[in-house]
């Protein structure tokens, strides 16, 4: 699975988009630079995949329409094909930038050697996506048959059903079934691909203000991924990343203008396709950057109607022609044009600022941020150097503006412009979420207006210095990037997959209660029309009750009632936890999850209470529930607690650098804990570690080394994450425990999150459900001096 989606799939995508570019092409008049195709043959992959969704009935077969569009492509050009790699074995360097920004994009998961996606933790949109393209794929543009009574429903009624930007769902939907691949792997080799064919358009743009060869090959590079760029695609910010390739193919397209302006109608395809994409990646707002480079155009045609009498006409049936190929390529946002609307003022209003603490600063749009995260200011030594490079960046930037302006480039002098005015205008009037992703999608175009500073400096007395300020620009582009790549989370494959295989195991079965926080349950138990109260949209019974947003679910306080519409429960496998009520019995378990199914004819509990504190606290409330007992007849159900070990972590030795937080420690530095604990008995005993552990810990027992854990996340990083236990046999007493972080590292997230909320243990012999105890209420004093999660009563 891993060669498939890493390098399989881009290779495959990369056929499907170059092929239906070749046929943009030719139904364009065959103008189109080579370097372009890839980036329009995306864009009429998304104006062909929304068509395909918009018409439900053919939504599964949108996989084979974009093969065969693309097949087409290839057959009709193969002249066209045979000059374009005979111009490319003549510029060696022009495969370099795309290629080298989708390993950058991708490092994160390709060092780490297994099917992932980077940036866990810090924006869970992405589950949304790749739910959403699942949903589109299978079901296309059609929601009158969701279940809203459940998490999963709501999500996809709630986005896809009010006209939310879907386009680079469909196009990753629709490229990823073409191999089977499950989407939740596919998902960043996908971004990584979309920012990789933005390089196209940059090497163009780059070669527009006077490099070529292994210089432009490096501009365009630094281009693609400059910091702030490289930071959304690693959190996987799909609309943005593929509207960013959109935006530089209409910048190429505006500064090529005499090719197409002026001659057949259909000459106008590719920009039509380019803007269409990109409304339909990003919504309405995209429009922002289709007026900016329209607005070039405008001036261009006045112009050409002030020297030649029939420019006027010819004009109007090139502007006729690329108004019905948006209008086609786009339909699904055309006719929900005031939903697409509202949505895109909703995106644009809204004071949820998202993962952001506080707004971006306005600096970053330069490309360089020596820091773990776009999201936080660099401090120390990495401050002072970003400053510096900060500095140089807009000095180089400043020359580049007087090389356009001197080359008399207007075209390209305003459409650098206008792109400038519409970040600037949005961010006045949107809010820090909306400020920073169009902060983000301005970079490339500073980052290529400062090699243009070093193209003047190249054709200056100063000449000797443009290798300096080329090697500036790039060093603070590459060292901005292993920054963030150091520092970043990589999901944890293996609790996925295993929640996969329940999928496939129990589907149909549902609705099923999830009770982890994990949005990316949605995807993976999309055939158990999963829900829970802790999700952002709840299902209407469970509403308000049981769970807040982003925290476990707490069984005991569920209305019974509600629970009856739920055949199974799904919970991650922890032993401190509670299990579910007695009308569950557990069906499967794995190393991270239990599966809970409701016997049949199984009565709700007419009264329950959850049971902390000592034995004796708990034996008061078990008289009082047996207090309610009438006369029809009914019977106490006891969950016994399992015996749990629990190492306090307060007390325990450990470095001076790794802080108290949230209940736990911040193993923020290289360094050892140490803690006693003594156990009851002897035997074999689980070691369970509580916390986000993305670098690679040791724990050990008594100077023995257990085993490592590493790569283990939980769904939300402000609560307990239970990893998979270590087995280690003790004899009954006091021991010592270690758990060791390791050096500096260049592996994949060896910067990345390690917090540790808790560490405990339990008996190994222990089975995984402890029985439940029965007796009558008369009897309820046999249930005292024993410790129990909850007790219920339940109808005989």
């Amino acid at each position: 699975m891993f060669v498939l989606t890493t390098l399989v799939y881009p290779v495959v995508l990369a056929a499907l988009c170059i092929g239906t570019g070749l046929l943009v092409d030719r139904c364009s008049g065959g103008w189109l630079p080579g370097l372009l195709l890839p980036a329009a043959g995306a864009a009429g992959l998304i104006g062909l995949s929304q068509l395909a969704t918009f018409l439900a009935p053919i939504a599964p077969a949108t996989p084979w329409v974009m093969t065969a569009v693309a097949v087409a492509g290839v057959a009709l050009a193969r002249p066209r094909l045979r000059v374009l790699a005979g111009r490319l074995r003549e510029r060696p360097w022009q495969p370099v930038a795309p290629v080298l920004a989708y390993l950058l994009a991708l490092a994160p998961v390709l060092l780490s050697g297994r099917p992932s996606f980077s940036a866990y933790l810090t924006l869970s949109d992405s589950a949304v996506h790749m739910t959403g393209a699942d949903y589109l794929l299978h079901h296309g543009q059609a929601y009158g048959h969701l279940d809203l009574r459940n998490s999963y429903g709501q999500y996809i009624n709630d986005y896809y059903n009010t006209s939310y930007p879907s386009g680079a769902d469909t196009l990753f939907g629709g490229s990823s079934f073409l191999l089977g691949l499950p989407l939740i792997w596919a998902f960043q080799p996908f971004n990584a691909f979309m920012l990789a064919i933005a390089a196209g358009p940059a090497w163009l743009l780059v070669r527009r203000v006077g490099l070529d060869g292994p210089w432009a090959a490096l501009a365009a590079l630094t281009a693609t991924v400059p910091a702030l760029v490289y930071g959304y695609e690693l959190i996987g910010s799909i609309k943005e990343i593929t509207a960013l390739a959109m935006i530089l193919t209409l910048g190429v397209l505006v500064v090529l203008y005499p090719r197409w302006l002026r001659g057949r109608a259909n000459g106008a395809i590719p920009f039509a396709l380019a803007a269409a994409a990109g409304v339909s990646a990003l919504g309405a707002g995209f429009g922002a950057w289709v007026l900016a480079a329209a607005a070039i155009l405008a001036v261009a045609m006045v112009r050409d109607a002030a020297a030649d009498p029939r420019a006027p006409w010819r004009s109007l049936r090139l502007i006729g022609a690329g108004a019905v190929v948006l209008l086609v390529a786009a339909l699904p946002t055309w006719t929900e044009l005031s939903q697409s609307l509202q949505v895109a003022q909703n995106i644009a209003s809204t004071g949820n600022p998202g993962n952001l603490r506080t707004p971006l600063e306005t600096l970053q749009v330069f490309g360089v941020w020596l820091g773990e995260s776009y999201k936080h200011p660099p401090a120390g030594v990495d401050l002072a150097v970003t400053d510096a490079l900060i500095a140089v960046t807009i000095a180089a930037v400043a020359l580049g503006v007087l090389r356009v302006i001197r080359a008399r480039d207007y075209p390209l002098a305003g459409w650098f412009a206008l792109t400038v005015i519409v970040w600037l205008a949005l961010n006045e009037y949107s809010t820090t979420w909306v400020d920073a992703k169009t902060l983000m999608m301005t970079t490339p175009v500073l980052v290529i207006l400062a090699w243009a500073g070093v193209a003047a400096l190249r054709r200056s007395p100063l000449r000797h210095t443009a290798p300096l300020l080329a090697l500036a620009l790039t060093g603070g582009v590459i060292a901005s990037d292993a920054l963030q790549y150091h520092s970043s989370n990589i999901a944890p494959t293996a609790r996925y997959e295993e929640l996969a295989s329940v999928d496939h195991r129990f589907a149909g079965k549902g609705p099923t209660l999830f009770t982890d926080f994990d949005e990316y349950a949605l995807y993976e138990l999309r055939d158990l029309d999963v829900g829970g109260p802790n999700f952002e949209y709840s299902p209407p019974a469970l509403r308000g009750v049981g769970a807040n947003y982003r925290y476990p679910v707490e069984l005991d306080r569920l209305p019974s009632a509600a629970l009856r519409a739920y055949p199974l429960i799904v919970t991650r496998r922890d032993p401190s936890a509670d299990r579910p009520p007695s009308a569950y019995r557990l069906l499967w378990q794995g190393t991270y999850y239990q599966v809970w199914g409701r016997t049949a004819g199984a009565p709700p509990a007419v009264a329950d209470v959850g049971l902390s504190g000592s034995p004796a606290e708990q034996c008061a409330r078990v008289a009082r529930l047996a207090a309610v007992a009438g006369v029809a007849g009914e019977r106490l159900v006891a969950a016994p607690s399992a015996q749990i070990v629990t190492i306090p972590l307060a007390q325990a030795s450990r470095p001076a650098g790794w802080a108290l937080l949230r209940g736990g420690l911040g193993m923020s530095t290289r360094g050892r804990l140490s803690a006693e604990f003594t156990v009851p008995a002897g035997g074999v005993w689980d070691v369970w570690l509580q916390g986000q552990i993305m670098p690679t810990v040791t724990v050990g027992v008594d100077g023995h080394p257990l085993g490592s854990i590493g790569a283990q996340l939980g769904g939300n990083s402000v609560v307990r994450n239970t990893t998979s236990p270590l087995a280690v046999s003790l004899s009954a007493g006091r021991h010592r425990l270690s758990i060791a972080r390791g050096g500096f590292s260049l592996a994949p997230g060896a910067g990345g999150s390690a917090d540790l909320y808790g560490v405990f243990l339990t008996s190994a012999g222990a089975p995984s459900q402890q029985p439940l105890v029965m007796v009558a209420p008369a009897r309820w004093r046999s249930l005292c001096g024993r410790s129990y999660q909850w007790i219920e009563l339940v109808p005989v």
